[in-house]
């Protein structure tokens, strides 16, 4: 089974891709800023760049819409 999936228009290269982060797996400089926080999430392109941190899912999802971008979860 073969079956290509129309996500709608404009979706082509405007995908990004949000998981949770643990504080502990990022950089030092990152987790003093961060403060007591032990989860944050990551919004990532296409190819796995990290584009940012939030504090939570909520946020991530609202960033990458406000600039026309489609946030997708990643487990």
């Amino acid at each position: 089974m073969n079956h290509s999936f129309d996500f709608g228009p404009d979706t082509d290269g405007r995908i990004v891709y949000v998981r949770s982060v643990a504080t502990k797996d990022l950089p030092q400089e990152v987790q003093d800023q961060i403060g007591g926080t032990k989860t944050v999430f990551a919004v990532h392109n296409s190819e796995g760049e990290r584009l940012a941190l939030v504090r939570d899912r909520h946020l991530a999802f609202a960033l990458a819409r406000q600039n026309d971008l489609a946030p997708v979860s990643v487990h």
